[in-house]
């Protein structure tokens, strides 16, 4: 037997995904949640899609992350650039995606050692 260690052990990873919900190591999650490599907040979002303002994305910035995914849940929206404007101006970088793309490129890039940080939006109020 061949041991390995393992770079992303201890840390927060998407273990599976499906339609309104996502497992993070493991552990189910039906509610929005904000997911860093060592971070996880329960509930970041207390409404949906509709609801995000500027704010959401400020409190983002102090988790530190290079770069921020939103996940808009099962389809791709867009919100307004101006909400996420005052990150971009700090050098955060911003993707927004569906569910999928964004546990999928969440994984890959913590993986690689970058602080990214994945905002989900799993349920609409």
């Amino acid at each position: 037997m061949k041991l390995h260690l393992n770079p992303t052990a201890g840390l927060y990873a998407f273990t599976s995904y499906g339609e309104g919900f996502v497992l993070v190591n493991g552990q189910r999650h039906e509610h929005n949640l904000l997911v860093l490599p060592d971070h996880l907040e329960a509930n970041w979002l207390v409404g949906g899609f509709a609801e995000l303002t500027g704010g959401h994305f400020e409190a983002l910035a102090a988790h530190r992350p290079d770069l921020v995914l939103l996940g808009t849940g099962n389809r791709l929206r867009f919100p307004p650039p101006s909400l996420y404007a005052g990150l971009i101006g700090q050098g955060i970088g911003v993707e927004i995606m569906d569910l999928g793309a964004a546990c999928r490129t969440f994984n890959f890039l913590s993986a690689e050692g970058r602080r990214v940080a994945a905002a989900l939006i799993l349920q609409e109020s």
